[in-house]
């Protein structure tokens, strides 16, 4: 089931293919995404790059916010993002759990929880547009 729900992700978001993101769990009510450490991916010193983190807890809102788009709509796209760090990464896998604050006509609030090893390592909370088809 994970395997079905990676290539879902990496067919709809590329970037995830590229990173190296895997879904473990991909419903309305929460989205949960994996992302390995690996030295490509940090900065100085062996930390995960930040945007590697922001990337990782963007897909997974992105995730959540078309999994709850209302009837007619056809996307859905980050008009704000705001992320708090909280720690840094230097090894293992973290996740990504998206889970929705508001799914709304025009709007999708989304909180995310990134953690390694159980530890909070960044906060994010986005809001996803949502896409109508132009008439």
């Amino acid at each position: 089931m994970s395997d079905d729900l990676t290539a879902l992700i990496h067919d709809t978001m590329p970037l995830c293919r590229t990173l190296g993101i895997a879904a473990t769990a991909f419903d309305a009510a929460e989205v949960r995404l994996t992302l390995d450490w690996s030295p490509e991916l940090c900065t100085s010193n062996g930390i995960l790059h930040g945007g590697a983190v922001m990337a990782l807890a963007d897909s997974a809102g992105a995730g959540i916010a078309f999994l709850n788009l209302p009837d007619g709509a056809t996307g859905t796209s980050t008009i704000e993002s705001k992320t708090n760090f909280l720690g840094g990464v230097a090894d293992g896998t973290v996740e990504a759990v998206a889970r929705p604050l508001h799914a709304g006509s025009t709007t999708i609030v989304v909180e995310t929880e990134v953690r390694s090893n159980e530890r909070l390592v960044a906060k994010v909370t986005q809001t996803q547009i949502v896409l109508r088809p132009r008439t």
